[in-house]
């Protein structure tokens, strides 16, 4: 006899800035069986599913009683005696409930908890672990990319770029590759105090460094010193956020860096100097958003350098197919919660793939406790996966991979040198 969802419940909780967020509980057959919470970002693109947000003077609008509210009254008595394992039944019966393109009605936030609290439901009705259960051939491990230099809209300083990055591609296997960034980190501690002052250690949303700093030259020329410093720059490529898109003057049609204005050739051949000083392996959101063009001629000039389309996609089956018609970008940033479903996200991955894009899995500024997109990086064999630093809402996610390399055994593969495209 096939098991059934008795029970969905959802509530508000906090995320790691102190705002509200969604939390869904599921039950099957009576039993607890799985339980999400959403993430949210600060840094988004305008094509994102829309949350669903209270307004009014409560939490400065941001409540989210509003979403709990549809998962509890609206989606709840809508799912109960459906089968847990069915998730693309669920996820579509989710879409047509909101009926329309970006969630505005339910809500992304209402839609994706309760989408991933079924898959954990579904996950432990058939006994398997969360990665597993999307792919029984789920196997490689992937490259962090740890985000040591924020900036943007990640912090209170004026450096454009939002995160400086570097990827342990050299590593031995995932846990030698975080031990590699955590010792390079360290020695970024001491440069930037040196510098700037104790001050300038204070950290981001994602736990990286927010120091004084503007431009794109400074932060690189510090990061490379310590890594230089730690004796593993043979091990290790730079990864970057650019969100150009905040930085990007609207109203002008131009690029505002260090005070100077720059059109979207100036702002290439930056990139194209920058790529040719440091091994760089990868640059998100390079041009602002709407530039499907400018991202094809940077993806051409910049050939093996990894270009990933976050607010360009927004893990969006529709905009990524218009990205793959041009060649803009070579890789899509994986965030379900940009587009509202288990799903929908799980067929914008294997349509990447299928044009031959990387998919790089990330979290978002606004994360919590929930480690689902650690078993997701996996589950997909995406081999890459952005989760900030130091703070414990991103580390519990490198945890998360380091259990599940052990319960991988020997099946367990890094990504390595190879995480663009893996398997």
């Amino acid at each position: 006899m096939a098991s059934k969802i008795t029970d969905l419940k959802a509530r508000e909780i906090i995320d790691c800035r102190g705002f509200p967020t969604v939390e869904v509980d599921i039950w099957v057959d009576g039993e607890f069986s799985g339980r999400a919470d959403v993430p949210a970002g600060r840094s988004t693109g305008k094509r994102e599913a829309v949350e669903l947000r209270d307004g009014g003077k409560r939490w400065g609008g941001q409540g989210t009683l509003k979403a709990v509210q549809k998962v509890n009254q609206v989606i709840k008595p809508e799912l109960l005696g459906l089968d847990p394992t069915a998730q693309r039944k669920v996820d579509e019966l989710l879409c047509e409930l909101d009926g329309t393109e970006n969630k505005a009605n339910l809500g992304g936030n209402a839609t994706i908890g309760v989408s991933l609290a079924l898959a954990r439901a579904g996950a432990k009705t058939s006994g398997l672990p969360l990665y597993k259960y999307i792919n029984s051939n789920a196997h490689v491990i992937p490259v962090p990319l740890v985000n040591l230099i924020n900036g943007g809209m990640l912090t209170s300083n004026d450096l454009e770029i939002q995160e400086f990055i570097v990827m342990p591609i050299g590593a031995e296997n995932l846990k030698h590759g975080m031990q590699m960034c955590y010792e390079i980190n360290f020695i970024l501690h001491d440069l930037i105090v040196e510098k700037y002052g104790k001050i300038a250690v204070n950290v981001g949303d994602e736990g990286g460094f927010a120091p004084p700093m503007t431009g794109i030259n400074e932060p690189m020329e510090t990061l490379a010193r310590a890594v230089e410093a730690s004796g593993y720059a043979d091990e290790i490529v730079y990864g970057m956020d650019a969100a150009a898109s905040h930085w990007y003057d609207w109203e002008k049609g131009v690029y505002r860096m260090e005070g100077q204005e720059m059109s979207r050739e100036e702002v290439i051949e930056m990139y194209v100097n920058l790529c040719a000083k440091y091994p760089v392996g990868s640059i998100e959101d390079p041009l602002m958003e709407d530039d499907f063009e400018g991202h094809a001629i940077l993806t051409e000039k910049l050939e093996g350098v990894q270009i990933v389309g976050d607010d360009l996609f927004t893990t969006n089956l529709k905009f990524i197919k218009q990205g793959v018609e041009i060649g803009a970008a070579n890789a899509i940033l994986w965030k379900s919660n940009q587009v509202g479903t288990v799903t929908e996200a799980l067929d914008a991955a294997e349509f990447a793939y299928q044009a031959g894009y990387g998919v790089q899995v990330s979290e978002r500024s606004g994360e919590t406790e929930d480690t689902a997109i650690a078993d997701f990086s996996v589950a997909l064999n995406a081999g890459q996966i952005k989760t900030g630093t130091t703070r414990s809402e991103r580390t519990g996610k490198y945890n998360q991979l380091i259990r599940i390399t052990e319960e991988l055994g020997p099946k367990a593969v890094y990504a390595g040198k190879n995480f663009h495209r893996p398997i």
